[in-house]
């Protein structure tokens, strides 16, 4: 199992279940809860998308079948272009996917 805490909530992935689980805390209100459950072999690759310029933006995201892409990190993080592809590679690795840089 791989728990990664993010500063508004977890990814846990259960490779014994093949489960994986991702909580946010989103805006305050009434709905600000987000829990999402899906399966592993249903996680199609990870994603790294980069927009440079004077703003860069570097988002790492999870594609599932049938769900569409999934933000594993905030758009104002500003990862170095190292950082953000160690952190796909690792996550990549151990989920056995591949990674699609756009």
């Amino acid at each position: 199992m791989l728990l990664v805490t993010r500063g508004s909530g977890y990814d846990r992935f259960d490779v014994k279940d093949g489960i994986v689980c991702i909580f946010r805390w989103g805006f305050p209100g009434k709905n600000r809860r987000v829990f999402l459950r899906f399966l592993i072999k249903d996680i199609q690759s990870i994603r790294i998308e980069v927009k440079e310029g004077i703003y860069a933006r570097r988002v790492l995201y999870m594609d599932i079948r049938g769900q569409g892409a999934i933000p594993l990190t905030r758009t104002d993080e500003n990862f170095t272009p190292r950082e953000m592809e160690q952190k796909a590679a690792e996550l990549a690795y151990f989920l056995r996917v591949p990674i699609e840089v756009f």
